[in-house]
């Protein structure tokens, strides 16, 4: 596909990608107009209760829709409304979901359901992880962040104020739901953030992505459908293969990090939602390239390269100046981290990628070349 015959008016067909768990395995189902489409509910745990967990933002756009196709499979479908962002991914919103199951005295066959984006779903997700020591949950993605990463793989968390998503469980969804149509609401900021998580599964496991991407960015941008329909089904595709493997990154899975420790430091430095998630990725990519440079496992144009990507994509490739030993004390606290010693992701040779250390000094040099004075 190039960029001229990406751009479509048509709807694409339905596309189900396969998470292979052995008996915990479960389908992402990539599509327009599922949320009204009985087959997306269909074959999904039984119960006499449905909560349905969105925000403030969403919910307005979306709820009714989806309660209305629930109460076709569960006779009773009530809903609790978080606020909107980053910042309130803490333990009072997570209580506030606790609160509303234990109020409505729902049982521990009651299915979650996470109608919103990455924030709503780690904290569904988690929510459901620990109700009565486990309930079902689906993931009903309506961003492009999280319909191409977190809705996808188990992963739920809340974030602490030393740390982004330090306290959480790997718990798989029962499906998840990416319904095209819900990013035709998504605000620019947002789709920009989204297309962050596209970008950084190109260098590390696909380098014919990351021309297509190259290719295509325009034609996503533009939110076609055919185009958008490639680019969440293939990630999914990857991220399946990955965690396929390595469902609680003891090893491979860590490489779907890529600029994750750089930008959860900026994330977690400037204040959760200051930055959105993807901004800061995309920063951090540009950090974690220049980092594989300096480290001698790329060439040199491969900075640049990722560079115009990134800023294509409508992404910040400075960072803010939080000061060498507030960013390496930030990183230490990263779940990659092991014994204090910061590991990174960085690229070893397009499509692939791997875990490395670096000194503190090669860091710092990084960070000088790319944050703002």
């Amino acid at each position: 596909m190039n960029a001229e015959s990406a751009l479509s008016t048509d709807r694409p067909a339905t596309q189900t990608v396969v998470i292979e768990l052995d008996e915990r395995g479960y389908d992402i189902l990539i599509g327009s107009g599922l949320l009204d489409a009985e087959s997306s509910w269909q074959g999904l745990p039984r119960a006499a209760a449905a909560l349905i967990v969105s925000n403030e933002t969403v919910a307005p756009l979306y709820l009714e829709r989806l309660r209305a196709s629930l109460l076709k499979v569960y006779p009773r479908v009530e809903a609790v409304l978080l606020a909107d962002g980053e910042e309130f991914k803490d333990w009072d919103s997570l209580n506030r979901i606790f609160d509303h199951l234990l109020g409505g005295a729902m049982d521990r066959k009651t299915v979650l359901f996470a109608l919103g984006g990455g924030v709503v779903g780690d904290m569904t997700g988690f929510a459901a992880a620990v109700y009565m020591r486990g309930v079902p949950f689906v993931q009903v993605a309506t961003t492009l962040l999280a319909q191409v990463d977190s809705s996808v793989g188990g992963k739920t968390a809340i974030n602490h104020p030393l740390g982004k998503n330090m306290i959480g469980a790997f718990y798989q969804p029962a499906r998840v739901i990416a319904d095209l149509d819900t990013l035709d609401t998504l605000p620019a900021r947002e789709l920009s953030a989204g297309l962050a998580e596209i970008i950084k599964y190109g260098p590390i496991a696909d380098a014919a992505f990351l021309e297509w991407i190259e290719l295509n960015l325009e034609a996503l941008l533009a939110r076609d459908k055919k185009a958008l329909a490639y680019a969440v089904k293939r990630c999914c595709e990857i991220k399946a293969w990955v965690v396929g493997q390595d469902e609680r990154e003891q090893g491979l899975r860590a490489i779907l990090n890529f600029g994750h420790t750089f930008g959860h430091a900026i994330e977690t430095g400037l204040g959760y939602g200051k930055w959105l998630h993807g901004e800061a990725v995309g920063c951090g990519m540009v950090m974690a390239s220049d980092l594989s440079v300096r480290m001698g496992l790329m060439p040199a144009e491969f900075l640049p390269r990722m560079q115009r990507l990134i800023s294509r994509a409508g992404l910040p490739v400075r960072g803010p100046q939080l000061g060498l030993q507030r960013y390496l004390e930030l990183m230490r606290v990263d779940k990659k981290a092991e014994g204090g010693q910061i590991r990174f992701v960085l690229v070893e040779g397009l499509g692939r990628a791997g875990m490395h250390a670096a000194p503190d000094a090669l860091v710092g040099d990084v960070l000088a070349s790319h944050c703002d004075q």
